[in-house]
């Protein structure tokens, strides 16, 4: 499984591509990619969006549902999800699932 990540041009913050058709900073919205249509379907569509100067570095991860959950593979995209980690104050990291995959 795949989702759609990149990075907002306007403030370089850390978005995806949600199954309401548009970007968003919450990771819980993501499109998920289950089969090669729908993941050729998602890369058009970021490549699109970098063309269109919406996003830049849009890039599909692998993903695993844990639970119920959709979970990025990687530790990098499982802190990209979460947030910073260098915060020391709360910040939307504090309520994420750090859960590891496997």
């Amino acid at each position: 499984m795949k989702v759609l990540t990149a990075n907002r041009l306007t403030d370089g913050a850390v978005v995806w591509y949600g199954a309401d058709h548009g970007w968003s900073e919450a990771f819980e919205s993501v499109s998920l990619a289950s089969n090669a249509d729908e993941t050729a379907n998602l890369e058009a569509i970021g490549k699109a969006a970098c063309a269109n100067n919406e996003v830049v570095d849009a890039d599909l991860i692998d993903v695993s549902r844990i639970e119920g959950a959709i979970v990025p593979n990687r530790l990098r995209e499982r802190i990209r999800a979460n947030g910073p980690s260098n915060l020391t104050e709360p910040g939307k990291q504090a309520s994420a699932d750090f859960r590891r995959p496997g």
